[in-house]
């Protein structure tokens, strides 16, 4: 690599205790990547967060590379998200100076509606659990040394259309046959790495969302019984959990989470992914030395398809309050 730190921003979006989950599971990855050559640089969304930077001091001091996280869904359309005038700015920063960006999930659907108006589909259900994956640009810098096949975590309520990512111009470098796009890549006056997969999460986190829903169901603040993460748990801890969601149905009420298996499903699950998740961090952390200092010295280059846009919608997203 280089002697230079390399700065990260981390664009936190993800509220509550998933907000330092989420950082933790960064960091790991990052560190295990890039080792002490790393430094990570944290700002939220929200602007509420002691331990980060506010998201404006992004133009005063660009960092060398971005991460930007997804968040819980709150709207039927991501115009009507309540960070979208915020991750559409965080776009046009990313490009107009060059900085090499990863966008995961729901951050990842922004991004591409924004750039290419290419809109999320609504899944069925939530597709949660470990998804098998094939590798299909073994060209990409980001894919070097990556085996052909991996399971990877995925966590989303909303899919993009592969095809159409295609015709507009992205490459798809990993897909799966249940799940279209896993990893995809475009530059748009920087390269952009778009995840619908979740490559950070640790081996406990498709358990603790699932538990979260659960809990959720049990106190009426949603009304399916959410699904067990698929390919993810043993067939013994899947008898108990069928047997814990036969209870639930029965005694759908708060107390009755405190039954939930957790120790036995927290013994039975495994990291499998995590050297390939720290090999495709080390392959984007190799581009991101490549491309340090380039910065334009002065102003901003603002991608022409991005400009387009702009005329478009009439739209000028900033940094801020005002964006929030």
């Amino acid at each position: 690599m280089t002697a230079v730190p390399i700065v990260v921003g981390l664009v936190n979006g993800m509220p509550g205790e998933a907000f330092g989950h989420t950082e933790r599971q960064f960091r790991a990855i990052l560190a295990e990547a890039g080792g002490e050559q790393v430094e990570l640089r944290l700002y939220s969304l929200d602007g509420a967060r002691p331990q980060c930077h506010d998201i404006t001091a992004l133009r005063v001091a660009p960092p060398d590379a971005l991460i930007v996280t997804g968040m819980p869904p709150r709207a039927a359309a991501l115009t009507d998200e309540p960070y979208w005038h915020t991750l559409t700015a965080l776009v046009d920063f990313a490009a107009g100076r060059a900085v090499p960006t990863v966008w995961s999930c729901l951050a990842a659907h922004a991004a591409v509606l924004y750039l290419d108006g290419i809109e999320r589909r609504r899944l069925p259900e939530k597709l949660s659990g470990l998804v098998e994956c094939t590798r299909t640009d073994a060209g990409h810098p980001a894919m070097d040394g990556l085996p052909w096949r991996w399971q990877m975590p995925h966590s989303r309520y909303n899919d993009l259309p592969e095809a159409t990512l295609r015709a507009r111009g992205y490459r798809i470098l990993s897909r799966s046959a249940a799940a279209g796009a896993d990893i995809f890549a475009k530059t748009v006056g920087a390269p952009f790495l778009f995840c619908q997969g979740h490559p950070e999460y640790d081996a406990h986190t498709l358990l603790l969302e699932y538990r979260r829903d659960i809990r959720q169901f049990l106190a009426g603040e949603r009304d399916a019984y959410p699904a067990a993460p698929q390919n993810y748990f043993s067939p013994n801890v899947l008898a108990l959990l069928a047997a814990f969601r036969d209870r639930s149905l029965r005694e759908r009420r708060i107390e009755t989470f405190e039954a939930f298996p957790m120790a036995a499903c927290a013994a039975d699950v495994s990291h499998g992914w995590y050297d390939l998740a720290v090999s495709l961090y080390a392959n984007w952390l190799a581009g991101v030395v490549t491309r340090m200092g380039r910065y334009p010295e002065a102003g901003e280059i603002e991608p022409a398809r991005i400009a387009e846009h702009r005329a478009e919608t009439k739209a000028v997203p900033t940094f801020g309050a005002e964006a929030r």
